[in-house]
Parts: structure tokens; sequence; C-alpha cells
């Protein structure tokens, strides 16, 4: 069932407001700035991971225990390797930076707790309608 016109603006209006006021929200979340795979680390884990396998049949075949044990784990590993996101692209996008590119204010320091600092951020935001 397609949306009204009166609803579809209401969508663009709340999603301009997500990218002007949430944009360090945007930036974790988004698909957008995710980057590029790793495919080192893909290919890295896919081989551990074959090779878990072939450790894993061949302590069933041999009927050793811990080479199985063995297999399993580096299978286990292997995979973790491959869907890890890596670390290196997030570092790559400025925290400060917005959905245009361009910089914002800076991120808020962590004075407490979660729901702290989303309190302090809804109380900013009312302030600032009225």
């Amino acid at each position: 069932m397609p949306l009204s016109e009166q609803e579809q603006r209401l969508l663009e209006e709340m999603e301009r407001n997500l990218y002007k006021n949430d944009a360090d929200f945007v930036a974790t979340v988004g698909g957008s700035g995710r980057g590029r795979p790793n495919y080192r680390a893909i290919v890295i884990g896919v081989l551990l991971a074959v090779a878990g396998a072939g450790a894993l049949i061949g302590g069933v075949a041999s009927q050793l225990l811990i080479v199985g044990v063995l297999g399993f784990a580096l299978m286990f590993v292997g995979v973790l390797v491959a869907i890890t996101p890596s670390k290196r692209g997030a570092a790559t996008t400025s925290p400060m930076a917005g959905p245009s590119g361009r910089a914002g204010r800076p991120a808020p320091t962590p004075r407490g707790g979660f729901m702290d600092r989303l309190n302090e951020r809804w109380d900013r935001r009312q302030e600032g309608r009225d």
C-alpha cells in the first residue's frame, strides 16, 4: 500500500531531522559509512574455516577427539575473523563529520551513563523548540 503525499513528506522531514540532529548515530548505524569490506580478513577467515573443517573431518575419521575439537575451534575462529568488521574503516571516518562530510559540533564527552546522555540530549532538543 503506497504512502500518501502527507505521509511521504512527514517521512522525508523525519529523515532530514535524523541526519541533522543525530549525525553520530547515522554514522554508527547507517550503511553508507561502513566503507569497503576487508577482503584480506575474509580470505584468511575462509581459509581457516576450511582448514578447520578438514581437521574436524580428519579427527572424526581417525577417532582422535583432540584433533576434532581443535578443528572445530579453528573453524569457529575462521568464521569470526571473516565476519568481524575491521577497525581500520571506522578510524578513517571523522566522528565530527555529518552526513554532508563537513565538521559539526564536537562529540560530547561521556559524563554519565547511556540514559543520562540520552536525557541530556532530549532536554537540549526540547529547549531549542521553545
